[in-house]
């Protein structure tokens, strides 16, 4: 993978697992929810993080997944705090359910990692009428995110520990569409792209990591904000992606996994970006910026424009609060 990678201004590199990035950190005593941890980088993330002696919360759709996961680590780590609980980021009713099962009870959070998503999927319309993709991966974490936001930050006040929100975005930001968010066509099946629904969704991630860091830096709160790109990673994200896994059946599984070796990250350096924004002490203090390969990246235009953040910020409070209407 990468034959040609070098080492960051971190010590790390494209090659790195999660595991080398969070190597002798000591989280005990840390909480974190990690979103689609069922199965691919986000199983991983919460290993890796469960290791490092965090208490994990898995939230997912997919409670039997979900559990293998937890039992998977527990066999690894007999002493891991691992936790399970259900997640339909589909539906903001889900959502809204999980944020007051979660507060009831009464656990800590420091660390909120939001990782699941789908990839380039034909349209369809959420359980709240919304475009798929922009609904799991972009509405569904901010409003958890806006849920929690009051936990977090008595956790990192009572606690005197940074707290840290990780969006995990994509370079598929770049893939959107001109205008970036398509205010008045999120559900226009007519002009729908795969790709460029699934871009936007992330290039969304990335504003809303930017907007929320920034009121946070003017409220004075210790919790920071990033999002990060984990690196192309061939996970079962890309299964409702028609031409991937029409190659994987002609190709065969196992032979395109050894092709994607070549070219792409396996699981445990697809997680390492997500482990090194949520817990390495290099990051203290950081805020509102982007990760790749375990260090800063760069972001293009639309992902610095904190107009285009600000409207998106407005446009999807008016979502919710819709949502909530009887």
């Amino acid at each position: 993978m990468w034959p040609f990678s070098r080492k960051g201004a971190s010590g790390f590199s494209s090659f790195s697992t999660a595991e080398q990035v969070t190597h002798q950190i000591d989280a005990t005593g840390l909480t974190a929810i990690v979103t689609g941890a069922s199965s691919g980088i986000g199983a991983e993330t919460a290993r890796v993080l469960a290791m490092r002696g965090v208490h994990v919360v898995i939230a997912d759709i997919n409670m039997i997944k979900a559990k293998d996961v937890k039992e998977a680590i527990l066999k690894d780590i007999p002493t891991a705090e691992v936790s399970i609980m259900e997640l339909d980021l589909s539906s903001m009713a889900s959502v809204r359910k999980f944020a007051s099962d979660f507060t009831s009870t009464g656990l800590p959070l420091n660390i909120l990692i939001n990782n699941a998503g789908i990839c380039a999927a034909p349209f369809r319309l959420s359980k709240d009428n919304i475009e798929l993709q922009f609904a799991i991966n972009y509405v569904g974490h901010f409003l958890l995110t806006h849920l929690l936001l009051d936990t977090m930050k008595r956790t990192a006040q009572e606690s005197k520990k940074e707290g840290r929100i990780v969006n995990v975005s994509s370079i598929g930001y770049t893939f959107a569409y001109a205008e970036g968010i398509r205010f008045d066509k999120i559900n226009d099946e007519s002009s729908y792209n795969a790709w460029r629904a699934y871009g936007q969704s992330k290039l969304a991630n990335l504003l809303h990591a930017n907007e929320l860091a920034r009121q946070l830096k003017e409220e004075g709160v210790g919790i920071i904000v990033n999002s990060l790109h984990p690196g192309s990673t061939l996970t079962s994200i890309y299964l409702n992606n028609s031409l991937l896994t029409g190659i994987m059946n002609i190709l065969g599984k196992s032979l395109v996994n050894k092709l994607a070796g070549f070219v792409v990250k396996n699981v445990q350096q697809g997680a390492a970006t997500t482990c090194y924004v949520a817990l390495h002490p290099q990051v203290t203090g950081i805020s509102g910026e982007y990760f790749a390969d375990s260090n800063l990246s760069k972001v293009y235009q639309q992902g610095r424009d904190m107009d285009l953040g600000k409207k998106l910020w407005d446009f999807t409070m008016n979502l919710i609060k819709e949502n909530t209407k009887p």
